[in-house]
């Protein structure tokens, strides 16, 4: 018993520590927060989806909707190629036109180079998914 209040304790904690990141909208509104787990929810605390550590990106119910690769290839639920994320932040649809970028501020422009919105402390590729790809709106 001792065991398992330690165990619970220790989650606890990891949990409480844990960071959620803000997503905000061109007038600096919130819109979404990114978790420390990849779980992304709307701005009044629903669960919207996850981008799991392996690429995997799952709708509220758990449904596997696409997939972030290794590389920044983005795919949708049936594996075809929908975009590229660039290291750099630049994001590409599936023609390889640039749609946007996320600079390594947080600010996240459109395809004129127009701030649409910021993601400070997000990871450029999760902040990519939630503005350009449509996963999770």
């Amino acid at each position: 018993m001792k065991r398992l209040f330690y165990i619970v304790f220790f989650i606890l904690c990891l949990l409480s520590t844990g960071q959620a990141q803000t997503i905000r909208n061109s007038n600096n509104a919130a819109i979404a927060t990114i978790e420390s787990d990849g779980t992304v929810r709307s701005s009044n605390h629903f669960k919207i989806g996850n981008i799991q550590s392996d690429g995997v990106i799952r709708n509220s119910n758990g449904a596997q909707i696409g997939k972030l690769e290794s590389d920044g290839t983005v795919r949708d639920r049936s594996g075809r190629h929908i975009g590229k994320i660039e290291s750099d932040g630049t994001v590409r649809n599936s023609n390889n036109s640039q749609i946007g970028k996320v600079e390594s501020d947080g600010t996240v422009r459109n395809s004129n180079n127009s701030s649409i919105g910021s993601a400070k402390g997000v990871p450029q590729r999760y902040a990519a998914l939630y503005f350009f790809f449509d996963f999770f709106k």
